[in-house]
């Protein structure tokens, strides 16, 4: 017997079922693939994942001869049922069903509306007990009984009450659970591999880059950060992430049924005599936990770009199709709603270089703008790079005795060996960028831009202006490229420099 939330169910199996029943508790090896949500970027929110996850699950089982109904316990909560594929039982499947109802409070009690149970009651003050039998009458907000003594509220009389529930009905389960019919001609053990696809995973790249003191290269590495939102987690799973865009339709994925309790009453009586209302009556929501796994194996591959360095396990990269897969070499716990984290890639020495740059946008500014930092890579093995670079967000350090800096965020795109890497950071304080607006007398426009560099070294600027308005003259040389006109210059330290540009608007 079990108390929950003012309720004692007594909890056993139900032994009336005509049709056979066998009960597959949870898998004996399970992988996961995590699929990125192709339109995500920055943090993940448990709560609202839009990934998904492909799960495969290897059990064995006993089957008896002659049709059965086969429960997989412990799949994914955000199981999609039409994906589901079982195989290793040969042609004996002839349906298969994700089981609607979970066990809870609410829905225990809405399987026996009608029906009998055991109603318990005892009196504080004398300690006596009464035993009777009750039938469920309804259970919307509260739970209505009858008795031999009528039609009553439970909880409204004062007494500690407790129902007793004979069994739990069969068409419920306390953990999701996928059902099949199969039926053999003999009984049979059988290794069954149970794939299907679920909602509420995702995954991102992080990466942390340290500045070298030259400014020329950095070490970068990445953590591939693997989140669960699902209430069900899998241990020692051969875990991996599929990077790049699939072409994959939304379906409708039903919502097992749980419900919790609310028994709020306030009979006429003195405060004292009354139980207070637990709080625990309400069944409880899942709680969020996010925590970070990071191995530190000693023996493996050393990461120096995590500012300092440590050991960690790498994923490994395989290409799958258009598609690429990093697989954990080890088997990891994929545990229910939390993240974790494993080294995606370290890349000690990738060549880099980096500009400021202003997006002109025409207009007066009225005290100077920071410009942003962009920072950009050629992934090519030349430059220290040359591998498949997946979406993320991105961090940039430098280090000063000893200590980390921090020197802007940013977020990258998917990038192919051979592209061009650019990560545009947060602005920075130490460059800015003030423009003017002037009239002349031929109906054109002047816009005057002037950068102001306050770093005690030289810096790379770029302003940028929207190609779709021609200049008609400058006093330097622009560009037009990827879609704007451009003007480049290298300010040196404590100098500031100009540009003025004619156009006419449209």
């Amino acid at each position: 017997m079990r108390r929950l939330a003012g309720l004692l169910l007594l909890l056993t199996p139900s032994l009336a079922n005509a049709q056979a029943i066998v009960v597959s508790p949870k898998p004996n090896k399970v992988a996961v693939t995590v699929y990125r949500d192709p339109n995500g970027s920055g943090e993940m929110e448990l709560s609202w994942l839009g990934g998904f996850a492909l799960i495969t699950e290897t059990r064995r089982v006993s089957l008896p001869a002659g049709e059965v109904d086969l429960r997989f316990e412990g799949v994914a909560g955000g199981l999609i049922p039409q994906s589901a594929v079982v195989s290793g039982l040969g042609d004996g499947v002839s349906e298969k069903n994700r089981d609607a109802k979970l066990l809870s409070p609410g829905t225990l009690i809405d399987a026996y509306l009608g029906q009998r149970v055991h109603l318990r009651r005892t009196s504080k003050a004398t300690g006596k007990v009464i035993e009777q039998e009750a039938i469920v009458r309804a259970s919307g907000d509260g739970i209505v009984i009858q008795t031999e003594s009528g039609v009553e509220a439970l909880r409204c009389t004062g007494l500690n009450e407790t129902l007793l529930a004979p069994n739990v009905p069969a068409d419920l389960s306390a953990k999701p659970t996928l059902s099949v019919r199969a039926r053999s001609a003999a009984p049979v053990e059988a290794t069954v591999m149970l794939t299907y696809l679920t909602t509420n995973f995702d995954w991102r790249a992080h990466y942390v880059a340290t500045l070298a003191p030259d400014g020329k290269t950095m070490s970068l590495f990445a953590w591939l950060t693997l989140a669960n939102g699902d209430e069900t987690g899998f241990a020692d799973a051969d875990t991996m992430a599929v990077a790049g865009r699939l072409n994959r339709e939304e379906t409708e994925r039903m919502e097992p049924e749980t419900r919790s309790l609310s028994l709020t009453c306030w009979p006429n009586q003195r405060t004292h005599e009354v139980d207070e209302i637990r709080p625990d009556l309400e069944a409880p929501s899942p709680v969020t936990t996010v925590s970070a796994e990071q191995f530190d194996l000693t023996g493996t591959v050393t990461v120096s770009g995590l500012l300092g360095g440590r050991k960690s396990v790498i994923a490994e990269r395989e290409d799958l199709g258009d598609l690429k897969l990093y697989r954990i070499p080890i088997p990891v716990s994929v545990a229910a709603h939390s993240q974790k984290q494993v080294a995606l890639l370290d890349q000690p020495e990738a060549k880099m270089s980096d500009l400021f740059r202003w997006n002109s946008f025409f207009a007066d500014t009225a005290e100077p703008q920071s410009a942003k930092r962009v920072l950009k890579m050629d992934n090519r093995k030349a430059d220290g790079l040359g591998l498949p670079l997946p979406a993320g967000s991105f961090t940039l350090y430098t280090m000063r005795d000893g200590q980390p800096f921090l020197l802007g965020e940013g977020e990258m795109t998917d990038r192919a060996v051979g592209e061009m890497v650019e990560v545009v950071l947060a602005a920075a304080p130490g460059v800015t960028v003030s423009q003017r607006q002037l009239k002349r007398g031929d109906k054109s426009l002047e816009t005057v831009v002037t950068a102001t560099n306050d770093q005690p070294l030289s810096v790379r600027f770029e302003a940028r202006f929207d190609d779709r308005q021609k200049p008609l003259t400058t006093s330097g040389a622009v560009k037009d490229r990827d879609g704007y006109w451009v003007w480049e210059t290298m300010i040196p330290a404590k100098t500031s420099r100009t540009l003025t540009v004619r156009y006419r608007p449209d």
